[in-house]
């Protein structure tokens, strides 16, 4: 494995072809747990020790808000250990501005986090951010009594925030786009002057998520009344608590591609961290490799994959794990047979169209693909041709097209540095498991 620069301004890593993934990975933490975590722990009453966060850009620009609001912060992220005093309560108030880069789990959160206090906020963050849509949430907040403008186009970041209190009721809010809106509402919704009321007026997409929120809320002592997935109530008067020690789950999204790079090249690759009963949707993405034909083991701290025979193409529904879905995208290229991933809309307003994104770069390998309103299928090569890949800032075309490489040619990713949102050493880890130098 070597990398070189291409130009003065372009990193690049060109991956040479891998002849198989095997080994033990210990995951890092889950970057949507580490957030979830950490905002808790702030509205929390007492102090919270949170371990195994993961140090990655997104959590880091949490934990930078965090400070820049006056809450406690104590510990180094790099040693995945922090400890956090929390306010009992709304966040600290004042005038601030929020730099939130492209981190959709500090945006979403924080704008309904922001109108239970007293203060004048501004939330921004990189360009890609500013076309991610959040008007199902601020149209949400809005109905709870929230004063939120979005100060350059409707919908969509910058956002200003006068709070003042939020007076709570009932509110509706769209689930289609994505689940992040629904556990931002639930997480601060417990802070509101009166009982509140979520309903999905649609379909919600991604419940794992959302079982993750409600799983993590009653950890810290706050009671969730839902009926199905359709209408949430939370009562008044209660007030999250402290466990005293949170420790985040390995990140399942990141397992995804050391499971599917065994399942690929025939190696065995065990991931430790999550298991058979990590609160994590994307810990289920081992089962859609044993129905493609990998032999799979769950037990409740790890998760096994060995591969043997050519993968089968299948038809699958991934709107439960949209992030470990590229990684399939990727695995369907050394299938027999095409693979259809459906339930997969919600692609388009991640770090990048997704959709877009994924289905060009496949065809760059020789892939022949349909894409559909909420469907992409995938009709593999003879054989896959060497490529260089575009990342589009998008960790995750990152990390998913390395698993190209094990398709017996050199595969170049530009701007590999992308990964640094979640997962800063893949490519150290990834050479562990193959025998190649980083």
């Amino acid at each position: 494995m070597k990398s070189h620069n291409a130009t003065a301004s372009l990193e690049v890593l060109t991956l040479a072809p891998i002849a198989r993934i095997s080994g033990t990975v210990n995951l890092p933490g889950s970057k949507s747990l580490s957030n979830r975590m950490l905002l808790l722990a702030a509205l929390a009453q007492g102090e919270t020790r949170v371990e195994n966060l993961l140090d990655s850009d997104d959590v880091r620009v949490m934990v930078a808000a965090l400070g820049t609001l006056g809450v406690a912060v104590r510990g180094d992220l790099a040693s995945g250990t922090l400890t956090v005093t929390g306010r009992g309560g709304p966040l600290p108030g004042g005038e601030h501005r929020l730099f939130l880069g492209n981190a959709g789990t500090a945006m979403r959160p924080l704008t309904a986090a922001l109108t239970l206090g007293q203060g004048r906020y501004t939330l921004y963050g990189v360009p890609r951010m500013h076309e991610r849509p959040i008007g199902d949430l601020v149209l949400a907040l809005r109905g709870l009594g929230a004063d939120i403008a979005c100060t350059e186009r409707e919908g969509y970041p910058p956002l200003v925030l006068n709070a003042q209190g939020l007076p709570g009721g009932e509110t509706g809010v769209s689930g289609t786009t994505s689940s992040q809106f629904l556990t931002a509402l639930l997480m601060a919704a417990p802070y509101a002057l009166s009982p509140v009321t979520v309903r999905i007026t649609d379909h919600l997409v991604s419940r794992p998520y959302v079982a993750m929120t409600l799983a993590l809320m009653a950890r810290f002592g706050v009671r969730v009344e839902r009926e199905d997935w359709a209408r949430f109530h939370i009562p008044a008067g209660q007030r999250y608590h402290s466990p005293g020690r949170a420790l985040v789950e390995g990140d399942a999204s990141s397992a995804s591609y050391f499971l599917a790079g065994a399942a690929i090249s025939g190696g065995t690759v065990r991931v430790t961290g999550c298991g058979s009963e990590s609160l994590q949707g994307d810990a289920r993405f081992a089962e859609v490799l044993g129905r493609m034909g990998a032999e799979v083991r769950y037990a409740p701290d790890h998760i096994e994959v060995r591969g043997g025979s050519r993968l089968k193409g299948l038809d699958v529904d991934l709107e439960s794990m949209p992030d470990a879905a590229m990684t399939l995208a990727v695995a369907a290229l050394f299938a027999q047979g095409s693979t259809t991933l459906r339930g997969i809309g919600n692609w388009r307003v991640k770090e990048t169209d997704r959709m877009a994104a994924v289905s060009a770069e496949l065809q760059k390998l020789g892939a022949r693909t349909e894409v559909g309103e909420h469907h992409l299928v995938v009709h593999p090569p003879q054989s896959l041709r060497p490529a260089r890949i575009a990342t589009y800032d998008d960790h995750r075309m990152a990390m998913a097209f390395s698993l190209a490489a094990c398709g017996g040619v050199a595969v170049t990713l530009e701007d590999p540095g992308c990964v640094r949102k979640t997962f800063p050493d893949y490519f150290q880890v990834l050479a562990g498991l193959t025998g190649a130098d980083a």
